[in-house]
């Protein structure tokens, strides 16, 4: 855990950290510093963050980046910071769905090619599990996530597959940097961490089931882009420049 542990507040905040905030949220304070080296990945380059839990306020739809890395590399616990044990481990917002519809969509470097497509999985996104008690807690207490439409409390499986979720990272395009590294190119790092639950569950529908989902998410789309391309018709030549 960080330097401030659960329960405890720093100086600037009544909310205690752990308590009245998840330990993973991200703090007015805690100003991202960039990308280096994180032990909370191995020292593989990530994007790191000031470690001021308590000072600020509290930015509740944003994860502390390595706060968050540490949750499910770690099993913590999101919302007290505390290891999660087995037979103690729940979801609230995390879907159910086969391995072949998450590489359908870009996802298939997270799973091994013996995982089978129709291999379902508790897919948690980047929110490791909670403890019961802190389900029942965020849920009384979080007005968000009680108005959340895929509220789902869920036990999580004894087996889980971690992902990262990368991004491109590129030096800040200023003469002093350029003249300082002027071969540097554009880097992959970790953002946060991905966790995927493995269940006994298979689901050969998977396949029909996905094939639906697209042409309905294409039929929700076309109408915006066959808009959207009739507006660009009217834009000067110059707004159809490619970017560099």
């Amino acid at each position: 855990m960080s330097a401030v542990s659960a329960g405890e507040c720093m100086s600037g905040s009544k909310l205690k950290v752990g308590v009245d905030v998840p330990w993973v949220t991200s703090w007015s304070d805690e100003e991202v510093l960039g990308v280096r080296p994180c032990p909370s990945i191995n020292g593989r380059l990530a994007v790191c963050q000031a470690e001021r839990p308590g000072q600020g306020r509290p930015q509740y739809s944003m994860n502390h980046f390595r706060r968050q890395r540490e949750t499910v590399r770690h099993m913590l616990c999101p919302m007290c910071g505390e290891p999660t044990p087995d037979g103690d481990r729940w979801t609230q917002i995390a879907k159910r769905t086969a391995v072949g519809a998450l590489r359908a969509k870009g996802l298939n470097a997270a799973f091994s090619a013996d995982t089978r497509d129709d291999q379902v999985v508790i897919d948690a996104g980047s929110i490791a599990p909670l403890h019961e008690a802190c389900v029942r807690r965020s849920l009384e207490h979080c007005p968000h996530l009680r108005a959340h439409p895929g509220v789902e409390v869920m036990a999580f499986p004894a087996r889980w597959i971690v992902a990262p979720l990368m991004v491109r990272a590129a030096p800040p395009a200023s003469a002093l940097a350029i003249l300082a590294a002027p071969g540097m190119q554009e880097v992959a790092v970790v953002t946060f961490l991905q966790i995927f639950g493995v269940t006994e569950e298979r689901d050969k529908r998977w396949r029909r089931l996905t094939r639906a989902a697209v042409s309905t998410r294409n039929e929700l789309i076309r109408p915006a882009a066959t808009s959207k391309s009739r507006r660009s018709a009217i834009l000067p030549s110059s707004a159809l420049t490619p970017s560099r």
